[in-house]
């Protein structure tokens, strides 16, 4: 997921993000939406990060295709570690058709090294009439669009439990003030504040980019974000600094940040949703709200509710944003057929599929914001597509993928021994840095 992490595309025709319009393929190609079963007796491999129920609902996307179409499809879970595995498999002469890629420093990866193939005419029109410029960008490499992002990501929400807060006395936060004076109300009360799951490295980048966003503003965002500032760049270690005050609080990560670090993505949830709870609060994106109503069973907007992550010292609110791009690999055995996926997937009806299960974002201008399941979930949709060009995408995922991608190195594995020992945010700087220069160099 970016949920865990971290977050599409077709090529015969076809288009985006979160919610698409289907467009028919010229020169006799069957569209996905024709019902004509031409597609029969085809298996598209699909890889991606999606375990869980993330995994079960996009599977849900899958089984309409192969309704429409009559192609079979096999979901291959990869782990966060997409570059290695994807990699392995195709120098191993296995490798998938599509792959939903979480990063958009892993989709200039695979371009550059000649893996992608560029999405055809009939998704490129689509993507471009019905997505925000922002979305194309982020999924072309030179000019060329390889990636249609069919599930993004709003990554600016602390997500509640009103029950905790209200046993508290406490509402929900507008500055980032009031946030921790509320946690620690809550902390007072019984219940510590935040669930952490450093276990999952990505979570703590998510962290940071909303602290960095805040303070020091777009410009600078997308200079770090290019690594054209140094991540030893005073803004750098003033955002760490920020956060690092509130990871050695004691009285607002819940089991101190021994536990944070032993926590994965999901576990941090449990920890505000599940059935024992033990925080009130837990930061992440829209995708907790698929978790908290999956796994256990919470009606979004009344059991669980998120504010938007506040400005930092009263400067503007953070609008962090992700997605999964769907790309189709030219050494996949069944191109013909991946890109009338990707076809499927940039409509609509593909995005309102697992939109009505929860958990999902379209950005997608077509989609109906109807087949959200509740209004917390529509409302996010709407500031989402609302946002425009104006959001900026999630900067580890913008990273090449030895520094912002990979379990147990790069940013994930620094800002975990931040986590652990926050004294010291210059050399935290200078560790990021180090890592950031290899891997941009590589």
């Amino acid at each position: 997921m970016k949920m865990q992490r971290r977050t599409t595309l077709l090529a015969g025709c076809g288009s985006l993000v979160l919610a698409l319009g289907t467009t028919a393929c010229g020169g006799g190609a069957v569209s996905a939406g024709g019902g004509d079963k031409a597609l029969s007796g085809q298996t598209v491999t699909v890889a991606g990060v999606w375990s869980g129920s993330e995994q079960a609902n996009f599977q849900k996307v899958l089984d309409a295709f192969t309704e429409k179409t009559g192609a079979k499809t096999q979901f291959v879970s990869t782990g966060d570690n997409v570059s290695t595995v994807v990699g392995s498999k195709i120098e191993g002469g296995d490798a998938p058709d599509v792959v939903m890629v979480p990063q958009v420093g892993v989709l200039k990866q695979f371009a550059g090294q000649g893996w992608l193939q560029p999405l055809s005419g009939a998704v490129q029109q689509t993507v471009s009439a019905d997505y925000a410029p922002v979305w194309k960008n982020y999924g072309s490499v030179d000019g060329t669009l390889y990636g249609l992002y069919f599930k993004a990501a709003h990554k600016s929400m602390v997500w509640y439990s009103p029950q905790a807060l209200s046993q508290a006395g406490v509402q929900p936060p507008k500055t980032y003030d009031q946030m921790l004076k509320a946690g620690h109300t809550v902390s007072d009360s019984g219940l510590s504040a935040f669930s952490v799951g450093g276990e999952d490295g990505w979570t703590l980048t998510d962290w940071f980019e909303n602290f960095y966003l805040s303070q020091a503003g777009p410009q600078k965002y997308d200079a770090l974000a290019a690594h054209k500032l140094k991540w030893t760049d005073a803004s750098v270690v003033k955002a760490l600094t920020t956060l690092g005050a509130l990871f050695k609080d004691k009285q607002l990560i819940a089991g101190g940040q021994k536990e944070a670090l032993n926590t994965d993505f999901p576990g941090s949830v449990e920890k505000v949703f599940g059935p024992k709870p033990e925080a009130a609060m837990v930061y992440e994106g829209d995708f907790v709200a698929g978790v908290a109503h999956d796994q256990y069973g919470k009606t979004v907007g009344k059991d669980a509710d998120f504010f938007p992550f506040p400005a930092v010292e009263g400067t503007n609110a953070p609008v962090v944003s992700g997605g999964d791009a769907a790309v189709v690999l030219k050494a996949g055995k069944h191109r013909t057929a991946a890109m009338q996926l990707l076809e499927y997937l940039a409509s609509p009806e593909a995005a309102a599929v697992w939109a009505g299960e929860g958990g999902f974002l379209s950005p997608n201008k077509k989609l109906s914001l109807s087949s959200y399941p509740d209004d917390v979930t529509r409302a996010t949709a709407k500031s989402l597509v609302a946002a425009g060009d104006s959001v900026r995408f999630d900067m580890s995922d913008q990273a090449p993928a030895a520094f912002g991608g990979t379990k147990g190195a790069g940013e994930w594995k620094v800002l975990q021994d931040f986590l652990r020992d926050p004294s010291n945010p210059k050399a935290t700087a200078a560790a990021l840095e180090s890592s950031a220069a290899k891997a941009y160099r590589d």
